[in-house]
């Protein structure tokens, strides 16, 4: 098994690692979703007329559709369809009547999921200094050939990566570094639970790491439930099936940049 796996492993089940993640990623809910004045005028003038296609057309617009439903996301993409499906949206908005203006209101200005939220946290940890030293922009980057923390979005990273250290993959990456002369490049996840989509955030980690021909060391900078000893996938695939590659929590992940 990798050693940083291991490390990870020992300090998921041995110490404060909960207590200690939060600070990478501090899963506070926001508060609701800002909804666009003139836009929420259209959508209660009408819901007053009881115009169908007009309410469902405005509500469209909102980052948040109020009702869990299939066909929602193709009328999204094709508002066309609106007009010439009259059944399919008197249905909707039958349930959109039932619900009520101020839980319309509700619905469309929730927090977004936790999960959504994670993404950018990583990076913020970064800023803090945590690593030991300020991430920088790319000129500041690319200026000298001193230790380093790229400070970009994931495509700048990426598109970096691919200019200068030969990275051929299709995915934005988390991190790029420097250390004692050694490019590290890498995506960072918080693995919430087993199965489905966080399988599928996994597998992203490690496709990256698996990349061939890259002109750096590659890490996968994993969280969450795949330290937990068990008869669990990700775990069985951490420590077995890719016991080679650089897996390990963003919590040695100092440790790991220091002794390259």
């Amino acid at each position: 098994m990798n050693y940083w796996t291991k490390l990870s492993i020992e300090y998921a089940n041995q110490r404060s690692y909960l207590d200690d993640l939060f600070q990478v990623y501090p899963t506070i809910p926001d508060g609701i979703r800002d909804i666009d004045k003139e836009n929420w005028g259209s959508v209660e003038k009408a819901y007053k007329r009881k115009d169908n296609v007009e309410l469902l057309k405005t509500l469209l617009t909102l980052k948040l559709f109020p009702i869990k439903d299939s066909y929602i996301a193709y009328l999204r993409r094709d508002n066309s369809a609106i007009d010439r499906n009259p059944k399919t949206i008197n249905r909707i908005c039958g349930r959109l009547y039932e619900m009520g203006i101020d839980k319309i209101f509700g619905k469309c200005s929730e927090p977004k999921e936790t999960n959504r939220q994670i993404g950018p946290m990583f990076r913020e940890w970064l800023k803090k200094k945590t690593l030991g030293i300020n991430p920088i922009g790319l000129e500041a980057f690319i200026a000298d050939k001193n230790d380093a923390i790229l400070d970009a979005s994931d495509v700048a990273m990426m598109n970096f990566a691919k200019k200068e250290l030969g990275y051929n993959h299709d995915k934005g990456l988390d991190f790029v570094a420097r250390f004692n002369g050694q490019y590290v490049i890498g995506e960072a996840k918080f693995l919430t639970d087993f199965g489905g989509h966080q399988n599928a955030q996994f597998n992203d980690a490690i496709s990256t790491v698996k990349t061939r021909g890259v002109k750096a060391v590659k890490i996968a900078i994993l969280d969450g439930v795949l330290y937990i000893n068990g008869k669990n996938k990700m775990y069985k695939s951490a420590t077995e099936t890719y016991k080679d590659l650089n897996i390990m929590s963003a919590l040695v992940l100092r440790d790991f940049l220091y002794q390259i």
